[in-house]
């Protein structure tokens, strides 16, 4: 099984800037209007141009160290808009694309390793 999580875009070629940003340089690209990141085995997330779904995405991973991630992710020029700890103690941090896409990355509680 391979997991492929998408998010549309209006405008492909600014989006990619962005995402870059986000999650580094792309592992490949599909076609003219696409770019796919693995972030672990049979694990992708794409961003395509579909102008008429674009916006209207949720994908939250969920990673080991999330204070090392968020730091790489400063590091290439993008804050979290939103950080939320949950009433279990779990974290996430929210990063929103131009088109309001929703890209979240989840932790651990503080304390408890992974």
């Amino acid at each position: 099984m391979h997991l492929f999580a998408g998010l549309r875009v209006r405008d492909f070629q600014a989006a990619r800037q962005w995402y870059e940003r986000l999650l580094g340089e792309p592992t490949f690209f599909p076609h003219a209007t696409e770019a796919v990141w693995t972030l672990a085995e049979a694990r992708s997330v794409y961003v395509v141009e579909h102008a008429e779904g674009a916006g209207n995405s949720v994908v939250t991973i969920f990673i080991d160290d999330l204070d090392a991630r968020v730091a790489a992710i400063a590091a290439r020029g993008l804050e979290p808009d939103e950080r939320l700890t949950y009433s279990n103690g779990v974290r996430k941090a929210l990063y929103r694309d131009p088109d309001g896409n929703e890209l979240g990355f989840g932790g651990a509680p503080l304390g408890t390793g992974s």
